[in-house]
């Protein structure tokens, strides 16, 4: 069985392989690549543990990406294309299989598609929450769903937390970010309704659909987001890998109702208790 040990050892070895450093996405990619058994929470846990277990040998020179201290001459340049896919979906080796670009145009999608698939909403959750922490969107998240705030419209799927950490000499304000995910293409409308009801007890909003959508509901819905300040991301609804994730817009940070905020952090309690700790 593969332990936290086998993790650090592998992800030394291609820090140290990739001197000029590696991105969250990159890290999980080779690990993906190397165990391809081991499950996508254990590999999301040990990256964190990794870089939270090793701060003097290992440090991020921007956000997101993860290089070692021993190799802090290496100036970070553009990835070398030859080895890396655009937009951080790694390791895929495009030119060795000879896929051209033209073969990642979209289909059309049907609706009988999302029929014959037996994947939920429910199934992108932990995917996502993977992709924020490792964005650095949040230090921490979590699944909350259901009901937990008393309105369906009110509660969002995930919430997640941005905080200082114990080494920071200089604490920022805690930041809250709520999300929508989407499973379904035709929801858009109503994901964006439930976006702007989050503003009011966040400070960060993201909307996640399936890039399956109609492109004109996108487009509209792209240009809604960046009026109101909300995030935007594409993912593939047949496929809950997180290198599938494609951001659209990055959600602006607001200041949220406080008395909201309280409220429902006075509703669901405990969650809020474990995701503030």
């Amino acid at each position: 069985m593969t332990k936290q040990k086998d993790i650090d050892d592998f992800l030394f070895k291609k820090l140290d392989e990739y001197k000029h450093g590696l991105k969250w996405i990159d890290l999980y990619s080779l690990i993906k690549d190397e165990y391809p058994d081991m499950k996508n929470e254990i590999i999301y846990n040990g990256i964190n543990d990794f870089y939270t277990n090793n701060t003097s040998k290992v440090y991020k020179p921007e956000k997101g990406l993860y290089k070692l201290v021993k190799n802090n001459e290496v100036i970070f340049s553009s990835v070398d294309p030859d080895v890396f896919e655009k937009d951080d979906l790694s390791f895929n080796k495009v030119k060795e299989e000879g896929i051209k670009e033209e073969d990642f145009e979209e289909e059309d999608f049907k609706e009988e598609d999302i029929k014959e698939k037996k994947l939920k909403e429910e199934d992108f959750y932990k995917s996502f929450v993977a992709w924020l922490k490792g964005k650095e969107e949040c230090t921490k998240a979590k699944v909350l769903g259901g009901k937990a705030f008393g309105d369906k419209w009110g509660t969002p799927d995930i919430v997640g937390v941005s905080k200082s950490l114990p080494t920071d000499i200089i604490k920022k304000e805690i930041e809250i970010t709520s999300v929508e995910v989407k499973y379904s293409p035709y929801e858009l409308i109503t994901a964006f309704g439930q976006a702007c009801s989050y503003k009011l007890f966040s400070h960060k909003v993201y909307i996640v659909i399936p890039k399956q959508s109609n492109k004109e509901e996108i487009a509209r819905l792209d240009s809604l987001c960046l009026l109101f300040g909300i995030g935007l991301v594409l993912f593939d609804n047949t496929n809950p890998d997180l290198r599938k994730y494609e951001l659209k817009n990055r959600a602006q940070k607001g200041t949220p109702d406080i008395d909201y905020l309280n409220k429902n952090i006075e509703k669901a309690k405990d969650f809020f208790n474990d995701l503030l700790s």
